[in-house]
């Protein structure tokens, strides 16, 4: 088709080159070509010639490629539209799907943690009563120590207060007292209240 073509568009050129120089010539003695009446008759016939020519050319060669891209070109359109739809559909998917984990996840964790406060919470309440376990045995014992150690010193006073109750009644009447009577005297006075034992 294409060699048809430029066969006969080399033949036209040659007729065409032919009426140009047989126009100049009479151009000259005429004016302008386009307003001369008696050339109007072939110039409309050129003219006819040339519109079919190129009508045949677009409807032959033009319009079916154009017509091809233009299909093409939609198939392409269609397609990345159905590529995205689909690729839409796989990202809402995966989008629940991570929605769905990460709210697993988030229970998991509350959990885990609530598992673990209650854990650490009962090991703090364990602690807390060993260690007030641990302190009134502390505490006791050393009431226990107190006890002996007050024992111990009431002890020591009673004999310093035997020793010294004894020296001042040698030195006062010059004699030494009686034993007996003079620890009856300190254990009266040492069970006696503090208060009663300042009169």
């Amino acid at each position: 088709m294409m060699r048809n073509l430029l066969a006969w568009s080399a033949a036209w050129v040659p007729l065409s080159g032919t009426a140009l120089l047989s126009g100049r010539a009479d151009a000259a003695e005429r004016g302008m070509p386009q307003l001369n009446v008696p050339d109007f008759a072939p110039q409309l016939f050129w003219l006819a010639i040339s519109f079919v020519v190129l009508y045949l050319l677009m409807a032959l060669l033009g319009l079916p490629r154009i017509g091809k891209a233009i299909g093409a070109r939609r198939d392409r359109v269609d397609g990345d539209l159905a590529r995205a739809a689909q690729v839409k559909t796989e990202a809402e998917a995966v989008l629940a799907a991570y929605q769905k984990g990460l709210a697993e996840a988030r229970a998991v964790a509350q959990a885990t943690l609530k598992e673990t406060s209650d854990r650490l919470a009962a090991q703090a309440a364990e602690r807390q009563r060993e260690l007030a376990q641990r302190l009134a045995q502390q505490i006791e014992a050393a009431e226990a120590r107190i006890a002996a150690m007050k024992n111990e010193a009431l002890a020591e006073v009673r004999g310093i207060a035997l020793d010294v109750g004894r020296a001042v009644v040698e030195k006062l009447i010059g004699a030494a007292p009686d034993n007996e009577r003079m620890a009856a005297a300190v254990d009266r006075t040492l069970a006696a209240p503090a208060g009663e034992r300042a009169h």
